[in-house]
């Protein structure tokens, strides 16, 4: 009896200090905890800290003992969620948002700095009144036979019956401008979807990376990442302009680079506004989420997609022309395609 005894003894002996060993890393519900929490899922889980370092010389561990001297216990839920998005700033990523109850953060000098480069008024005179509406799309042919497509989101779900439509209606166009100025994302599949329609080969599009450990530099190697043509469905033979602005993002910025891309494709306009690798979130004790790219992604030439694409022809919609109820992107991919008509 002793022998079964002794053993159960033993265990109740240990277990008290096992689970002291399991929750002494757990941050508790305090500003610091939240704080330490918080600064530790950047360090271990974001994936672009060396390349912020390079750019402007990002010290995750200086913003460390720069934020943690502004926490104090007393401080109110406000004050702190204040100082965790000024600390996230530090990142300069417009990708990285803190999500509470009362406030969602935001870094917005990644599109504040940059020109609109649409409005939808003067966008209005171009589709006029006779467009066609569908599944997200509004397109129309314009006076000089270019195709013209404005898609608002890639969270508008469209079948492959109905770009088997609009582009055998498009088929008589000499060229066709796809517009996704604007356009937040949604879901990458439509990316694929839609890019799909503009090759008749398979092409490597870019690569992919996965955190494989908490150091900054844990990562997968690269895996390649390419783009199948839509079998046995309409595919687009002409050339096409795909038209950018800072506001082009997320499964849009994807779509952005797969078309780049693609021999027959044109990109014109602003520079897009990056976040296409895959979202990770995490939570805060206090119950916050952190929402951040954890899988970095590259172009073909191993060049960072994450802070946006280049167009291959950068132009801004300028004041004389917008004084005019003219849009000077929409006009320069016109004349694009007016020149490399086949």
């Amino acid at each position: 009896m002793y022998k079964r005894i002794l053993p159960i003894i033993q265990l109740l002996l240990i277990l008290p200090f096992f689970s002291t060993c399991i929750t002494e890393d757990v941050p508790d519900n305090t500003p610091e905890g939240n704080f330490e929490a918080l600064w530790k899922i950047i360090d271990t889980q974001y994936c672009f800290h060396d390349y912020k370092h390079q750019e402007y010389g990002l010290d995750w561990n200086e913003v460390y003992r720069t934020y943690k001297n502004r926490i104090t216990p007393e401080m109110n839920n406000k004050n702190l969620f204040q100082v965790l998005a000024e600390m996230l700033e530090e990142l300069r990523d417009g990708h990285v948002n803190l999500v509470a109850r009362h406030e969602t953060s935001q870094y917005r000098e990644w599109y504040d700095s940059y020109p609109a480069n649409f409005i939808d008024t003067i966008q209005r005179i171009y589709l006029g009144k006779d467009y066609v509406i569908t599944s997200g799309l509004k397109y129309k042919i314009l006076e000089d036979n270019i195709g013209y497509i404005h898609y608002e989101s890639f969270s508008a779900a469209i079948g492959e019956g109905n770009l088997d439509e609009v582009l055998n209606e498009l088929a008589i166009c000499d060229g066709l401008i796809l517009d996704v100025r604007n356009n937040g994302g949604g879901m990458l599949t439509l990316s694929d979807r839609w890019a799909a329609r503009f090759t008749n080969e398979k092409v490597l599009t870019g690569y992919i990376c996965h955190k494989t450990g908490t150091g900054h530099n844990d990562f997968s190697k690269p895996v390649a990442v390419y783009l199948e043509p839509a079998t046995d469905r309409v595919r687009w033979q002409k050339p096409v302009a795909v038209l950018t602005n800072r506001r082009s993002y997320s499964s849009t910025n994807d779509f952005v680079n797969k078309m780049k891309q693609l021999p027959k494709a044109v990109v014109i306009g602003d520079k897009t506004g990056g976040g296409s690798g895959l979202p990770f979130t995490s939570e805060l004790p206090i119950g916050w989420s952190v929402r951040f790219s954890a899988s970095p992604m590259f172009d073909p030439d191993m060049n960072h997609i994450e802070f946006g694409v280049n167009p291959d022809i950068k132009v801004d919609m300028n004041s004389e022309d917008i004084q005019k109820g003219v849009d000077t992107i929409i006009e320069t991919a016109r004349e694009y395609l007016r020149n490399h008509k086949e």
